[in-house]
């Protein structure tokens, strides 16, 4: 399958006139239909909800606009609670899902209302000594099954070797604990496995919750009001991937719920998401220029965007896909390496990628960065981090973060006794 790009080289170079390259460009139209048809997916459980994860693309405008298609905020720092509440997220409004919690963190989780989803065991007390009075009604625990995950025959990961969450046994003494404490209803959370591009990953994980669900409150009594599937839906970064139909994996997760939780008389439980890459990655673009080409033993394509830029294909080895602007329909004759200009050899967006043949100043559009891209920039050789543009469904552009300047580079070192000359 042909991946194709939702900016064209004229609305490129439109832009660019304003905003210079690199920056990251996200699409509100595209965002909105798959805001729809996730909520559309699971229109039979009432109760659904997505939270967003904020540390995919933790952008106010974009938070915003999920937020106008009846999106949460999964916010895992005191940070992202701060965005969150910035945009208007308050209360229920949030998933506060975090590890090795700071007081601060936890502080302000209950301030805003959260629904607070504890990794650890011990972090009932902590939770009981922060709130104080204010002990929230419910109260969300995350479930780490060890072993490994399968799907048939293959292992898709390994949570015994996962940080993250507690025994069965350690959330069922938890949820005692935390009834003693006045907390009314319970969420039940587990994320098994990243990126899965088959459609059966979420209705087989919700068997496993569902199942735990059931066990939870014969055991226990409790009364658990969601379960929250997290995220690990993921998308085609390559062409020839398969690609998630949301349509059919919501219906998977509704046949486990009407054959495990509604002869229990659970069917009261709603469903909820945190969905990341899935809801922004297709829909964003990292635009950039060539700058060189360089003729050695490879063919190298290099370019103003670098790794800080978009850190996945230097630090997992990712793939991306590459369209050059205005070269759609040419040739794929060309072998190249493509770079940017940090000084590591991992710096590059591809490795020996056929394309076609590219020339100084073209534009390149490198796919799949709307999540897991801006986000996990950095300042290595004092690189900037670069823009954040809104395609709008109109066709205007918005800025809707700038590019770093070097007085943002050096504004928390003490310079009072040097002299910038920018």
């Amino acid at each position: 399958m042909k991946k194709t790009s939702f900016l064209t080289l004229e609305k490129a170079k439109q832009i660019i006139e304003q905003i210079p390259t690199p920056f990251h460009i996200y699409d509100e139209a595209g965002i909105r239909r798959n805001a729809q048809a996730l909520k559309a997916a699971f229109a039979w459980n009432p109760g659904f909800r997505e939270y967003f994860a904020v540390k995919a693309t933790p952008n106010p405008y974009i938070l915003k606009l999920l937020g106008e298609e009846g999106c949460g905020c999964d916010c895992s720092s005191y940070t992202e609670l701060l965005l969150a509440e910035a945009v208007g997220a308050v209360g229920k409004d949030i998933m506060f899902s975090s590890n090795v919690t700071p007081e601060k963190d936890m502080r302000k989780a209950v301030e805003l209302g959260a629904y607070i989803n504890l990794d650890d065991a011990t972090h009932v007390e902590f939770l009981a000594e922060i709130a104080g009075d204010k002990m929230p009604d419910t109260v969300c625990l995350r479930y780490n099954p060890g072993g490994s995950f399968s799907l048939g025959n293959t292992i898709m990961d390994m949570p015994r070797d996962a940080k993250y969450g507690m025994t069965e046994d350690q959330m069922a003494g938890a949820i005692n604990r935390l009834m003693a404490l006045g907390v009314k209803n319970f969420g039940i959370h587990a994320f098994l496995a990243s990126n899965t591009t088959t459609n059966e990953y979420y209705p087989e994980l919700a068997a496993i919750m569902f199942r735990l669900a059931v066990r939870l409150r014969n055991a226990t009594g409790c009364h658990i009001s969601f379960v929250n599937l997290s995220g690990g839906v993921g998308v085609d970064y390559r062409p020839e991937q398969p690609c998630c139909d949301i349509a059919a994996i919501g219906e998977g997760v509704r046949q486990r719920y009407e054959l495990i939780l509604k002869p229990q008389g659970m069917d009261d439980i709603a469903i909820f998401t945190e969905l990341g890459r899935y809801m922004l990655a297709p829909y964003g673009h990292l635009v950039s220029t060539v700058l060189h080409q360089k003729h050695i033993y490879r063919e190298y394509v290099g370019l103003d965007a670098c790794a800080a830029d978009l850190m996945r294909p230097a630090m997992y080895g990712a793939y991306h896909h590459i369209t050059v602007l205005g070269k759609e329909n040419a040739i794929l004759d060309h072998v190249y390496d493509v770079t940017g200009g940090l000084c590591e050899n991992n710096d590059k967006f591809a490795i020996e990628r056929s394309l076609p043949s590219i020339d100084i100043g073209d534009i390149l559009v490198i796919h799949d960065t709307g999540a897991h891209g801006h986000s996990m920039g950095y300042n290595y050789n004092g690189k900037l981090r670069s823009a954040e543009v809104l395609l709008k469904e109109d066709g205007s552009f918005k800025l809707i973060r700038r590019a770093e300047t070097p007085m943002d580079y050096f504004a928390t070192l003490d310079m009072s006794e040097f002299a910038l000359h920018d």
